[in-house]
């Protein structure tokens, strides 16, 4: 079977599962939302970035795109929903690239109108705080966020595929995002900027002080992400579905 069929089987999944469209509004409605907010808060801070208070929405928008690629792929595996899908398409390697593919563009699709959103919405609230904002930034900024959610989503697929399961995979990242990332950033000093969450999130960043740059941080991030997606096909290959 050629791949555009294989992605159009995919992506009738991803619409037909309600939770997966939720997941994805989801993501759109906090990261404007928490943006808006925080962009109120930040108008009384001069000192604060404002470019990263305007797109700090994607630090809760980002546990949606990993519920989202989570429960896109741990789908598969209730009730031998993968035994089907592979018995359809035996190449395992062409079905998980479809699969893949339809989880990455539906949150780059959705992250970047939420990114601009939410930087409009911040700069509602954020009034002279922001009037130092290039437009090159806002661009990045957006950009680098749309992108950044949608490796955080293909990084929860990757490590679904291996764990074989969607909790257990949001059991690790979610308070890995939340609480750990935080922890050992204050304890392992620059070592903490490689970090997939931490190392993405400088594009968010009007200036940044650490060892990565926006683009820097952001390759760091797909490292990640591409890390996972080998260690779920290797996975797949390997395992019986």
């Amino acid at each position: 079977m050629r791949f555009a069929p294989v992605l159009h089987a995919e992506w009738l999944k991803v619409r037909t599962v309600r939770s997966l469209p939720g997941a994805l509004f989801a993501l759109f409605a906090v990261t404007t939302a928490f943006s808006a907010v925080a962009g109120v808060d930040g108008a009384s801070d001069p000192e604060s970035d404002p470019l990263f208070t305007a797109l700090s929405g994607a630090a809760v928008g980002q546990i949606a795109a990993v519920s989202f690629g989570a429960m896109a792929v741990s789908a598969e595996y209730h009730n031998g929903a993968l035994r089907l899908s592979l018995g359809a398409v035996p190449r395992r390697g062409r079905w998980f690239a479809a699969k893949i593919t339809a989880i990455a563009v539906p949150t780059l699709l959705v992250g970047l109108p939420a990114a601009l959103t939410a930087l409009l919405a911040a700069r509602a609230g954020l009034g002279d705080t922001a009037s130092g904002l290039r437009t090159a930034e806002q661009v990045r900024g957006v950009l680098g966020c749309g992108v950044y959610l949608t490796l955080m989503a293909v990084l929860a697929a990757g490590l679904t595929t291996l764990l074989r399961s969607g909790v257990a995979t949001l059991s690790v990242l979610i308070p890995f995002i939340l609480v750990v990332s935080f922890v050992i950033g204050d304890a392992a000093g620059t070592a903490a900027d490689f970090l997939p969450d931490r190392a993405g999130q400088v594009v968010l960043r009007q200036t940044s002080e650490g060892t990565l740059g926006p683009w820097t941080g952001l390759a760091v991030t797909a490292l990640w992400a591409a890390a996972a997606l080998l260690a779920g096909a290797w996975s797949l290959r390997r395992r019986d579905a």
